[in-house]
């Protein structure tokens, strides 16, 4: 077992941009642990799977001890697992709801409980946290009422742990995504989701990926919500 090279753990991470996160870390020389429901077995020395839903706390426990237990300590965590449900507002369910705080809240909240007690015994780390530009910038026709609750807790929880932990070597930030180029759009919608952006375009899993990386990299940066939404969270156009 090695503790010499950085380690990063990634939920949400089978498909789209957990999936290009995963790819990312390991092209930097990471050690990576990738959780999702279905996650298929690492075929890589450097890589992890451990599958099962993140909101479960013991699934989240699970991550994190394997991630010790096999790579020897957690550097960075990125809290990516998520949801859209694009409802009005009156129309939200109570399985809706349910569903939505357990995925984007309880699955952020166990997992980072026990990456950052293990980041705070080796003496620092680094949490990212995955909102959307849609917290700070509602879009008309965009109904995103339990994206702004849910993602929204994240974006504000990003500062207060940010400030909780600086002088505990914890770095956190968060990166809010635009509408990103993934199978799950269907091909009709594409244009109409691009005019979503200033810059009239979707963007690409590659450019969510470089944002993490940076933010991993940058040491005197935390507290900070990095946009990567071709300006849409600038206002309205």
């Amino acid at each position: 077992m090695s503790t010499e090279r950085k380690v990063a753990v990634v939920t949400g991470a089978s498909q789209g941009i957990g999936a290009g996160l995963v790819h990312g870390f390991l092209d930097k020389g990471y050690k990576v642990v990738a959780n999702s429901r279905s996650i298929a077995p690492a075929a890589s020395a450097d890589l992890l799977t451990v599958a099962g839903d993140i909101a479960d706390p013991a699934v989240a426990e699970r991550v994190i001890a394997e991630a010790v237990a096999n790579f020897g300590r957690v550097d960075t965590l990125v809290n990516n697992a998520g949801m859209f449900i694009a409802k009005p507002f009156t129309e939200y369910t109570a399985g809706d709801f349910a569903t939505k705080i357990s995925l984007n809240l309880a699955g952020f909240f166990y997992v980072s409980q026990a990456a950052i007690r293990q980041m705070l015994a080796q003496g620092g780390g680094h949490v990212v946290n995955m909102t959307t530009t849609l917290v700070g910038q509602p879009v008309k026709g965009v109904p995103s009422a339990l994206a702004s609750l849910t993602k929204g807790g994240l974006d504000a929880v990003t500062r207060s742990l940010a400030i909780e932990y600086a002088d505990k070597g914890i770095r956190v930030n968060a990166v809010a995504p635009g509408v990103i180029a993934t199978p799950m759009h269907k091909p009709e919608a594409l244009s109409l989701l691009a005019g979503l952006h200033p810059v009239g375009r979707l963007g690409t899993v590659q450019e969510v990926v470089e944002a993490v990386l940076y933010l991993d990299s940058a040491a005197f940066v935390t507290g900070e919500t990095l946009h990567v939404d071709g300006g849409a969270h600038a206002g309205r156009w």
